[in-house]
C-alpha cells in the first residue's frame, strides 16, 4: 500500500480553489510590461493600504526575528473599543478564510450538514467536505440568498449556516428584515456564520454588532476581514466576532502565532485611519456608478453591486476573460461557480475603470468566432 491509498477519503473529490493569478504572471504569459497589465479579478482595494499602516509596516521591519503577540492584544484591544465589543468576543485568522476553517473544525464531522445558497462563497462547500459534512444547497433568487428557503432546508444534521452579506461573487444583499428572520427563527443549536468582509462598503449597512453584545444569540458570528476596503490582502487578517464561550472553543482551535506581527501593526494603523476608509469608500461608490451607467448605455446586463466588484453577463466568461487578458486586463471568470455566462470585475480607480469599459466594448463587438 502506497502513501495516497492512505489519503483522507475527503481529499478524493475535494476541488481546489483558484484564486486570482499574480499580475506579474499574467504580463509574461501576454508578453506586456507588468505596469501595463491591470488587475480587477481579486476584489482588492486599487487605492492599497492606509499611508498610516504602510509607515507601521516599515518600522516593523526590524522586528521580524521576534515571534508575533500570539494573542494579538493590543491589536484585539484597539479592534473590541472600535466595535464596542468585549475583548472576549473576537478571535482573528490568517484571513478570514482561517475563521471559516476554525468553525469547521469545531463543529463538523461526517455526516454532518451545512447549508449554503447557489452561488456562495466556493470556501464555504470545500471547508465542508474536507471534514465529511454534506453540502445542502439551496437555489438562488435573483442570484442572490433566499434565506427563508435556506430556513426551511435545515433538518437535524445540520451544523451551520453560511451567508455572505453582500454575497461574493454575485455583489448581492439580502434586507435587514430578512437577516433578523433568519437569526430569530434560526434553532439556538445551529450556527449561522455572516460573512461581512465587504460590509465597509456599504453607506448603510445592517448592524449586527448590538445582537452579539447582547449575548442573546451565541450561536451567531461575524466575519470581517482586512483584505477589503483596508486594503491588507498580502498580510492576511480576518477576524470574527461572537459569543465569548464559542469565541473560546475557537481559540483551543487557533495555531499559536498565527497573525504575524507586520498583519497586526499594519492592521492597528489602518483602524485608526478614517480618513482612507471613507475615500475608499466614496471612489468604490463613484466607480460602480460609473461602470453600471456605462454597462446600461452599452446593453450590457449586470447585476447591481453592494460591494467592490461587479458581476457581468457576457456570454461565455472563459473566452471573454482570456480576450480581456490579451488586451492586459485581468477579470474572474466564474466558471466554477455556474455561471459560465458572467465575469467578475473589480471596481478600480478611475483610469482602471475606463481602461476595463473601453475593452469589454471592444470585446463584446466583436465578430464571434
Amino acid at each position: 500500500m502506497s502513501l495516497p491509498d492512505n489519503l483522507n477519503p475527503a481529499l478524493q473529490d475535494l476541488p481546489v480553489y483558484q484564486p486570482g493569478r499574480p499580475l506579474e504572471e499574467v504580463a509574461r504569459e501576454v508578453g506586456l510590461p507588468s505596469e501595463q497589465i491591470i488587475k480587477l479579478a481579486s476584489n482588492e482595494n486599487p487605492f492599497g493600504p492606509s499611508p498610516h499602516a504602510v509607515t507601521a509596516m516599515e518600522c516593523s521591519a526590524t522586528e521580524m526575528h521576534r515571534y508575533p503577540d500570539g494573542n494579538a492584544c493590543s491589536l484585539r484591544n484597539q479592534l473590541a473599543e472600535k466595535l464596542g465589543v468585549e475583548t472576549e468576543n473576537l478571535v482573528f485568522g490568517n484571513g478570514s478564510n482561517e475563521i471559516i476553517e476554525f468553525v469547521a473544525h469545531s463543529l463538523l464531522k461526517p455526516g454532518d450538514d451545512i447549508v449554503v445558497s447557489e452561488y456562495c462563497f466556493a470556501i464555504y462547500p470545500i471547508v465542508a467536505k474536507m471534514m465529511g459534512a454534506k453540502i445542502v444547497q439551496t437555489p438562488a433568487k435573483q442570484y442572490g440568498h433566499d434565506l427563508s428557503s435556506m430556513l426551511k432546508a435545515v433538518t437535524a444534521d445540520t451544523k451551520i449556516i453560511f451567508v455572505a452579506n453582500p454575497n461574493n461573487p454575485t455583489g448581492t444583499s439580502a434586507s435587514k428584515t430578512e437577516i433578523y428572520n433568519l437569526i430569530t427563527s434560526l434553532p439556538s443549536d445551529i450556527l449561522l456564520v455572516l460573512d461581512e468582509a465587504y460590509i465597509e462598503y456599504q453607506k448603510d449597512p445592517i448592524d449586527l454588532l448590538g445582537l452579539v453584545r447582547s449575548g442573546e444569540y451565541p450561536n451567531l458570528i461575524l466575519m470581517r476581514t482586512f483584505s477589503k476596503i483596508y486594503g491588507l490582502a498580502g498580510l492576511r487578517i480576518g477576524y470574527g466576532v461572537g459569543h465569548p464561550e464559542f469565541v473560546g472553543a475557537l481559540e483551543k482551535i487557533r495555531q499559536p502565532f498565527n497573525i504575524n506581527a507586520m498583519a497586526q501593526k499594519a492592521a492597528m494603523a489602518a483602524l485608526s485611519d478614517e480618513s482612507h476608509i471613507e475615500m475608499s469608500r466614496a471612489q468604490n461608490t463613484r466607480g460602480s456608478i460609473h461602470i453600471e451607467s456605462e454597462l446600461d448605455d452599452a446593453g450590457i446586463e449586470y447585476l447591481h453591486t453592494l460591494a467592490n466588484f461587479i458581476l457581468i453577463r457576457v456570454g461565455n466568461g472563459s473566452q471573454v476573460a482570456e480576450k480581456l487578458k490579451q488586451l492586459g486586463i485581468i477579470v474572474r471568470p466564474l466558471d466554477n461557480y455556474g455561471l459560465q455566462e458572467w465575469i467578475r470585475v473589480t471596481i478600480g480607480g478611475e483610469n482602471e475603470n475606463k481602461s476595463f469599459l473601453s475593452a469589454i466594448r471592444q470585446v463584446l463587438t466583436e465578430p464571434k468566432e
